[in-house]
């Protein structure tokens, strides 16, 4: 029989958090029209606009194939435009991109706040965030490598 290590339980631990904080996630934003995913894009536009294409696909959970794909819908859809400059893809939002941010943005961070303030103290979370903020930094070093 194998033994895990306590760093590939908490590897575990944190994967399945992250699939069923999305399937919540998703679950939750369905009554605006968007999902997880495209809440984390356009947060992201919303926040560093204009932003390149490949910029944008270092800052969200969508791979470097779905960042593309997500795109184009999300232009179909109106919530964002893209302006070609030579080679470079630069992102902002439309004004129905920014409604629909405005609409989302606090009903999500008040979900998402009430999933670990329910089950975690005010402590525990600064521990936690303090340590995932160390995680999170020496897993971009090691990609940076």
């Amino acid at each position: 029989m194998r033994k895990n290590t306590l760093g590939s339980l908490i590897w575990l631990r944190i994967a399945r958090f992250t699939h069923q904080s999305n399937l919540l996630s998703n679950d939750f934003l369905k009554q605006f029209g968007i999902t997880a995913a495209q809440f984390d894009v356009l947060n992201q536009v919303s926040t560093y606009q204009p932003i390149t294409q490949g910029q944008l696909a270092t800052k969200v959970t969508v791979s470097e194939g779905g960042i593309s794909r997500m795109l184009t819908r999300l232009e179909q859809e109106g919530y964002i435009q893209r302006k070609q400059d030579w080679k470079t893809k630069w992102i902002t939002l439309t004004k129905k991109g920014d409604c629909k941010m405005h609409e989302v943005f606090e009903h999500q961070l008040t979900f998402q706040t009430s999933i670990l303030s329910e089950c975690l103290t005010e402590d525990e979370q600064k521990t936690l965030y303090k340590l995932m903020t160390k995680l999170q930094k020496h897993t971009e070093i090691k990609l940076e490598k």
